[in-house]
């Protein structure tokens, strides 16, 4: 029941969101150099690793940025984000894209978000139980505050749907996400994940880069 509910609504959303796509793929491509989609590995269920697809938001050949716990940097503040991609992150449109990864079957409309490949270094033993679903493109921690909450929490409450996940579990976060999106809520965050973002970006001392990972 949720792999058939995941196909009639993302097929369903791939043929309304058509003009939304386009029209976002000519953004991105008309106002910034390099390609409209951006790929990378993801974790998926099990741990298996998967391409995720967005549409590209920062300049090309920026350096990956991560807070100092492991997680992604997602200040409101960021250079390496286009014009064109500040205004999809809020709206959430640079994740349209994933509805075909949704088609392919590596991820579903509801589940813990896919963290990059290389952030499994930073999980626990009970946190890797959220690799036990597949990664969805809303989930608990979204609809919870998303990225003004700790990783450690988004982790938990990961972990706490895959423990407890059922079809009406996805109804109810399913329409709980449309006001959140509508409302660009908790798009943004501290480098520590701990509350809304004041538009101060932090100290770059503050930052870990892709090289300086172990």
């Amino acid at each position: 029941m949720k792999r058939f509910l995941d196909l009639v609504v993302s097929i369903f959303a791939c043929v309304i969101c058509t003009p939304a796509m386009v029209a976002c793929a000519l953004a991105v491509k008309l106002t910034s150099h390099g390609p409209v989609l951006f790929r990378q590995q993801r974790l998926g269920q099990y741990g298996k690793p998967f391409t995720v697809l967005k549409f590209r938001s920062m300049y090309m050949d920026c350096a990956e940025m991560w807070n100092p716990d492991g997680s992604a940097y997602t200040a409101s503040i960021d250079r390496r984000v286009t014009t064109v991609g500040r205004f999809l992150r809020a709206t959430s449109l640079d994740e349209l894209p994933q509805l075909f990864n949704i088609l392919k079957g590596q991820m579903s409309l509801v589940g813990p978000r896919p963290d990059q490949v290389n952030q499994l270094r930073f999980y626990t033993e009970l946190e890797k139980r959220k690799l036990r679903v597949k990664p969805g493109l809303t989930g608990l921690a979204q609809i919870s505050g998303r990225n003004t909450i700790s990783w450690e929490c988004r982790k938990a409450l990961d972990v706490q749907y895959a423990r407890t996940a059922s079809l009406w579990l996805d109804l109810k976060i399913l329409l709980r996400t449309v006001p959140y999106v509508l409302r660009r809520s908790d798009v943004n965050c501290l480098p520590d994940g701990s509350e809304k973002n004041p538009g101060v970006p932090p100290e770059p001392s503050a930052w870990i880069i892709d090289r300086d990972l172990p």
